[in-house]
């Protein structure tokens, strides 16, 4: 049943933290958010959205630049204006940031909003630290944690003393480098990478291993195929080991020989932030800066939860959200999990990189007898008239049932295909199931029957739209 004028606090205001604070009022708890800067989080500020417009303000310049059917359509080399796209994006990051979160919030009465940094005083009791130094005590029955994460800085030599990109410091420069070195190849790595390049940068990636190395190798291998026919160096097995800034420019000491760049993008990860909320003094366990939750987004300390990218949960603002609200939901006599059984993910590069459930690995180290099939991007109708086949989808199933246990795709729409497959693993499917299933002709999701067909047929044998 729930429980009324219960006050909630909550510190952070991205989609963990106003999930929550709108459920919670819903259920008619009184709301205290704390923010110790700009509303809205990482998402609609510095992270997903103008990481995506920055995304496909460069897939249009390629386009642009070249296409499957230049031969048809005429390409032109496109001007980039810099300024007037940093303009453009931001314009559109302050119009969502008021419409999605300072509106919402000052059009609801039930939920406080203070400023100011926040720190635990006991497992009832926040303080909150002003900009001008004065500090107050807020009290709450039950408490969120959604403070978020910050872009990780490797420990090398004299990067300190360089003004060096991250993500944040990247998406709000009006500048295109000519020449541009990053470093680290997962997710933002790469999306960055690609864009930059796109608009114009010369770009070098420096991978400690390979590309979307905790990805099936395929995933990689077939997204390196693409970023080197784009003219995007990469650098497997190299590190940088110091880094000078001489003259406007960046001196890389690396493995693989000295780099003279314009600029440095550190694309290492992401670490939480909890170093100051007092956490430890008060028993809340943590690993590596994370915060430990449950399935109900309960923390080690009874009344307090946490949700978002400061937990160990996967870092995607709609984990995020997802985790706030039911968070709220508990923390005003409800009762819900978070299922995180069957997370999609999505990497906007061109093709885009989708992935959901295990890979053939994964599924080995948890004792499966796996059974899997790879079509590429020539076997599906869609890639054949997009002239772009690039890519792949791979379906893993276990080996016996036939259930399907994960997919990777890397093509055109891949963050669209994948929900597909996130419905099929929550229902146990099986990929004879999912190959009897009608898909329309002339998607790319129809990629995913024609996959699951191969495990009992040759699809090149099959007319272009066989069921």
């Amino acid at each position: 049943m729930t429980e009324v004028k219960r006050h909630i606090a909550i510190i952070g205001s991205g989609g963990a933290a106003m999930a929550a604070a709108l459920k919670a009022a819903e259920r008619g708890a009184r709301v205290t958010l704390i923010e110790r800067g700009t509303l809205g989080g990482t998402c609609v500020n510095v992270g997903c959205v103008p990481s995506k417009i920055l995304i496909r303000a460069a897939h249009i310049a390629r386009l642009r630049r070249a296409s499957p059917f230049d031969d048809a359509v005429t390409a032109a080399d496109p001007a980039i204006d810099a300024a007037r796209l940093h303009a453009r994006q931001q314009g559109r990051v302050e119009a969502l940031r008021h419409a999605k979160y300072a509106g919402i919030l000052a059009d609801t009465p039930t939920i406080r909003v203070l400023h100011g940094e926040a720190s635990l005083v006991d497992t009832h009791t926040l303080s909150v630290r002003r900009d001008d130094g004065d500090a107050r005590l807020v009290t709450f029955d039950r408490a969120l944690i959604a403070s978020g994460a910050r872009p990780a800085i490797p420990p090398l030599p004299g990067l300190a003393e360089t003004p060096y990109w991250t993500s944040t410091t990247a998406l709000a420069s009006a500048t295109i480098p000519s020449r541009l070195v990053v470093i680290g190849a997962s997710v933002v790595a790469v999306e960055l990478a690609q864009a930059f390049a796109r608009l114009g940068s010369r770009v070098t990636i420096l991978a400690r291993s390979r590309l979307l190395s905790r990805e099936d190798p395929a995933v990689g291998e077939a997204l390196e195929a693409t970023f080197q026919g784009e003219g995007i160096e990469i650098r497997r097995d190299t590190q940088a080991h110091r880094v000078d800034h001489d003259e406007g420019k960046f001196v890389l000491d690396t493995d693989a020989g000295a780099l003279r760049v314009d600029q440095v993008l550190i694309a290492t990860g992401r670490t939480p932030n909890t170093e100051g909320l007092n956490l430890g003094a008060i028993g809340v366990e943590t690993r590596r800066g994370a915060i430990i939750v449950d399935d109900r987004l309960r923390t080690s300390v009874p009344g307090l939860y946490a949700a978002g990218d400061c937990t160990d949960q996967p870092q995607f603002v709609y984990v995020a959200a997802a985790g706030g609200s039911r968070a709220a939901v508990n923390m005003t006599g409800g009762e819900m999990r978070l299922d995180l059984s069957a997370v999609p993910e999505v990497i906007f590069t061109a093709p885009q990189v989708a992935t959901v459930g295990l890979t053939e690995d994964a599924a080995r180290q948890r004792g499966l007898v796996t059974d899997s099939r790879t079509l590429t991007l020539d076997a599906v109708p869609r890639g054949l008239v997009n002239f772009d086949d690039r890519g792949l989808i791979k379906l893993v199933a276990e080996r016996d049932s036939g259930r399907l246990l994960g997919v990777q795709a890397v093509c055109g729409e891949a963050g669209e295909l994948i929900q597909t497959a996130v419905m099929a693993l929550r229902a146990r499917m099986t990929v004879q199931e999912i190959a009897d299933e009608l898909f329309p002709y002339l998607t790319m999701v129809e990629g995913l029957k024609l996959c699951a067909q191969t495990f009992r047929q040759d699809v090149s044998r099959l007319s272009c739209c066989a069921g």
